[in-house]
């Protein structure tokens, strides 16, 4: 037996952004928390007044927070609470990537349930009541957080990644519009895309594997290998943001009833002790975690080959295997992540702290290899 979350509505494709007016005036809305980041609030024509404009003629009031961060940090939604509470809104409409919709959901959180959200929330299905009605139009091609159950927050206090899982964080209305998608920087593509390349795989590798998210997870494989380097090359190329997009999507449904794995686990440490964008994160440590977990199921990974366009005709399946760390390797390369942590300023004196964190992150439980933090700590030297 298995169970399987999804939005309730999830819209997708070209100019579906239009609908949110009308979707937050079913839902019961008058008045609206729109939480974003800067750079969006900022941007002329661009989503967040698009998604205004189109709440404005549904009938629906809007109060803007737009002082989320990249990773979002616990005191972001403190302040984004404060807006809600003070501003009488009735519901949140997230407009962003995975730091938007993340801290939409924190703020959701904190408005209907009492405690520190990190002491007594953080973990699997700790939630107690409903949260205010929570609408996420998304910009980017990755974290899927508009899609899922996670919440993921910094603890600033001790720069800890957590996550807080349960079904009642899982937005009521989803919205991917790939339209929104074509102003993002080359940079951003790649490592939001090579985000959606980790979830598809961790998915289908990871002991909570079905065949339901198997068949998502496998299409969210080709769709990446066969379009990021585009969307990456030419971020007007409207086929190319919006077959990613619809990857981004289904590599979400996937993870989100499948689970994760250890490249998560370990990539929330990086970005809670140095701040590092979660997809850069992700990139670098995704084939050197894989190359550890080859063993639980060298036709998986042969199978990963294969959809990522290798030849694994007449090889064995762990020769076949291999061919996938080095798909990842070749694409990760070709779309310019970083080639190891040691660029990006890590320090090895930070590994066993790290790797101690990442064995407690909700995501280590469902690795297809049951490691040590010694094991963890090999795979952070690896990656440097």
């Amino acid at each position: 037996m298995f169970d399987f979350f999804v939005p309730n509505v999830n819209f997708f494709g070209k100019d579906s952004v239009r609908v949110v007016g009308e979707r937050c005036r079913i839902l019961g809305g008058k008045r609206v928390l729109l939480v974003t980041d800067g750079f969006l609030a900022k941007m002329e024509g661009g989503p967040v007044g698009q998604v205004i404009d189109y709440l404005e003629e549904a009938g629906l009031s809007t109060i803007t927070f737009s002082d989320v961060e990249p990773n979002p940090k616990d005191v972001n939604v403190i302040a984004g609470l404060k807006v809600y509470q003070q501003e009488k809104c009735d519901m949140i409409v997230s407009v962003g990537g995975g730091s938007a919709h993340d801290a939409a959901k924190g703020i959701g959180i904190a408005a209907t349930h009492s405690g520190d959200l990190y002491e007594d929330y953080a973990g699997i299905e700790k939630l107690t009541n409903p949260l205010p009605p929570l609408v996420c139009v998304n910009t980017t091609a990755g974290t899927a957080s508009e899609v899922t159950r996670h919440c993921v927050l910094t603890n600033t206090k001790t720069k800890v990644k957590y996550v807080i899982v349960s079904w009642r964080n899982t937005p009521l209305v989803s919205i991917n519009d790939p339209l929104l998608m074509l102003k993002k920087p080359a940079a951003l593509t790649a490592a939001t895309g090579m985000d959606a390349l980790t979830h598809a795989v961790e998915a289908y590798v990871t002991l909570g594997a079905n065949p339901v998210t198997d068949a998502v997870a496998i299409q969210a494989i080709k769709l990446i290998s066969d379009n990021l380097r585009q969307a990456v090359a030419y971020g007007e190329n409207v086929e190319a943001r919006e077959n990613m997009a619809y990857a981004s999507l289904l590599a979400g449904m996937a993870f989100n009833n499948a689970g994760l794995g250890y490249v998560h686990a370990m990539a929330h440490q990086l970005g809670g002790l140095y701040d590092m964008p979660h997809g850069v994160a992700n990139a670098i440590l995704l084939p050197h975690v894989e190359r550890y977990n080859l063993i639980c199921n060298p036709r998986k990974f042969a199978n990963i080959a294969e959809f990522m366009g290798e030849n694994i005709e007449g090889l064995s399946p762990m020769a076949a295997a291999d061919k996938a760390i080095d798909a990842i390797v070749r694409l990760s390369k070709d779309v310019g992540i970083p080639s190891g942590l040691g660029q990006l300023g890590v320090k090895e004196a930070d590994f066993e702290f790290m790797a101690k964190m990442a064995m407690l992150d909700g995501n280590a439980g469902c690795n297809p290899i049951k490691g040590t933090e010694k094991d963890l700590v090999k795979i952070f030297q690896a990656a440097m």
